[in-house]
């Protein structure tokens, strides 16, 4: 897979503090400039910018998608195996409460993937995958 250069995301949270604790503590992100609004984050070198706004509560509907419900709208990262297995391991250690619990979805069909689904506290839904071959991530 080409390298690709990093994106940047601003999600609204109504708590900053304990998004920024999610981030850093249950996600392992760096933190970069800050100020009392907001805050820059490092998501495995991708940039997600926290920005608290009164009353901002995220609310998702769902899409089936192989047997589970996904929440839409949703953002995340596509990780190493090791990488998932390590985050999928920590978050469980923290007793996260999933939405969609660690698991292989598409199995021995081309797009079979690692996935798992979590909110962050102001309710932002957010998927983690890994693939056993990164070049299938487009696979149909």
């Amino acid at each position: 897979m080409a390298e690709r250069p990093p994106f940047h995301l601003a999600v609204p949270v109504d708590d900053l503090a304990a998004a920024r604790a999610f981030y850093v503590e249950a996600l392992g992100c760096g933190v970069g400039r800050e100020d009392a609004r907001w805050v820059d984050l490092d998501l495995h070198g991708h940039q997600v910018v926290l920005h608290e706004v009164e009353g901002a509560r995220a609310r998702a509907g769902t899409n089936p998608v192989d047997g589970d419900g996904v929440p839409v709208p949703h953002f995340g990262l596509v990780l190493g195996v090791s990488e998932w297995k390590a985050l999928a391991a920590r978050l469980e250690d923290l007793g996260t409460a999933f939405l969609i619990p660690p698991r292989v979805r598409f199995e021995g069909q081309p797009g079979e993937q690692w996935t798992m689904f979590l909110t962050d506290p102001a309710g932002n839904a957010l998927e983690f995958k890994a693939f056993e071959d990164p070049s299938r991530l487009f696979a149909r």
